[in-house]
């Protein structure tokens, strides 16, 4: 009896670890908006800082859709390269308290959709790293720890490792059409892996996407100190095309790709220009932020609490209706893809269409169709041209053999 009730539980606790969602920055909460991880001198690169504090800090923001503030508090979690928690005690990753109130917040002002704005900024008095690796902060209300209302994901790296990266179009599959294929080499000269075929794991993300990337838990070649990741499969990767974009700075006039403003109590409602399918119209160099959104109003010295949310009015022509259902894409999404993505077809306008209430700054979004069963790709609307300007992250990871954790030990980027 005993025996089977241990076998039970091992059993039990398996399929625990195998069900275990990896986690990503998005909100679970309908009053949750505008959740962003930045960094807080350089808004514009991923959420990545330096172990001892030498690129600043994070800064998680959020709003909350309360004419009064909520009791909120925040946990953080350490995660191993899989972005699923690692087996750490907190004493073991964290020099201070966990479970701390969010108590930097501030009200709107002056806008029509009242909100509440919150920030959490990382590290702080409370709460200092010991440890490199993959974080994610949990809010939730208070006394509910159950009720996660947002995750919010940032890395930290030791840069013990050197990366050196590059982007080539002559890729194993085709030659200038529409993959992108890039290879990197880690260097440690100053630091020890024993066995890299077993200890080391590499991350590599494109873009703004938040979804998981590739993970690589082996290198082509081990040499002198020295990895190199060449020629394998997994690095190549559809070149896809630059993102669309968009602007509602403004109340007053229409701005970059929105065709008409007009107001409805209760709010403002941007109607952007009518998209369309871009896959056979051929590569068009736009600079584009990669993805991401901006936070930014006209006249606002704090967009933070001044930004308005608009109506956003999006519109594909497809002239008739496609097979599968077809989804907005940009970091502002989350990688959701469900009703609150997913476009409707009008019969009468031939048009997918699709309304959003979002914030005013500025957009970059695509768009993904998702045949039954399938993957959803960007590639049937948007094209692959060898040409565009995509971003790779690459994330080193290192567990020691007899350690439990997964150390970042350095992180960088290349591109075309």
């Amino acid at each position: 009896m005993q025996r089977f009730f241990l076998f039970f539980v091992v059993c039990f606790a398996s399929c625990l670890t195998l069900v275990a969602e990896p986690y990503r920055t998005e909100p679970f909460d309908s009053r949750v908006h505008t959740l962003q991880v930045r960094l807080a001198d350089n808004l514009f690169a991923p959420p990545v800082i330096g172990l001892k504090g030498e690129d600043g800090g994070i800064v998680i923001s959020f709003d909350m859709w309360e004419d009064d503030p909520q009791y909120l508090y925040y946990r953080v979690v350490h995660c191993n390269a899989e972005w699923t928690p690692s087996s750490l005690a907190e004493v073991e990753y964290l020099d201070g308290f966990n479970d701390r109130p969010v108590d930097d917040y501030s009200f709107s002002f002056n806008t029509y959709r009242q909100y509440v704005h919150y920030q959490i900024s990382l590290p702080n008095e409370d709460v200092h790293f010991r440890l490199s690796g993959n974080y994610t902060v949990l809010v939730y209300p208070e006394g509910n720890p159950d009720e996660v209302l947002l995750t919010a994901c940032f890395s930290l790296t030791e840069g013990l490792v050197a990366i050196v990266g590059e982007v080539a179009t002559r890729t194993d599959v085709d030659y200038n059409k529409a993959h992108q294929q890039i290879s990197f080499k880690v260097m440690y000269p100053q630091y020890d892996i024993r066995n890299p075929r077993e200890e080391v794991k590499v991350r590599v993300n494109t873009n703004a996407d938040n979804t998981g990337g590739v993970l690589l838990d082996q290198p082509m070649y081990v040499k002198n100190r020295e990895l190199e990741y060449t020629h394998m499969s997994p690095l190549i990767f559809p070149a896809g095309n630059e993102y669309r974009r968009f602007e509602i700075v403004s109340r007053h006039y229409n701005t970059i790709g929105v065709e008409q403003m007009r107001y409805f109590d209760p709010y403002y409602h941007a109607v952007l220009h009518t998209d369309f399918p871009r896959v056979v119209t051929g590569y068009l160099y736009d600079e584009t932020q990669k993805g991401r959104f901006f936070i930014r109003a006209e006249g606002s010295d704090d967009a933070d609490t001044e930004a308005d949310y608009f109506v956003v009015h999006f519109s594909l022509s497809t002239g008739q209706p496609v097979e599968g259902d077809i989804y907005i894409d940009g970091e502002f999404t989350y990688g959701h893809l469900d009703a609150t993505t997913r476009m409707s077809y009008n019969p009468e306008t031939k048009m997918y269409e699709k309304e959003m209430v979002l914030k005013q700054g500025s957009y970059n979004y695509r768009y993904l169709l998702q045949h039954p069963g399938k993957k959803a790709e960007a590639a049937p609307i948007e094209g692959n041209f060898y040409e565009t300007l995509n971003e790779y992250q690459i994330y080193v990871y290192h567990r020691p053999q007899g350690t439990r954790y997964d150390r970042l030990v350095g992180y960088g980027r290349c591109g075309m």
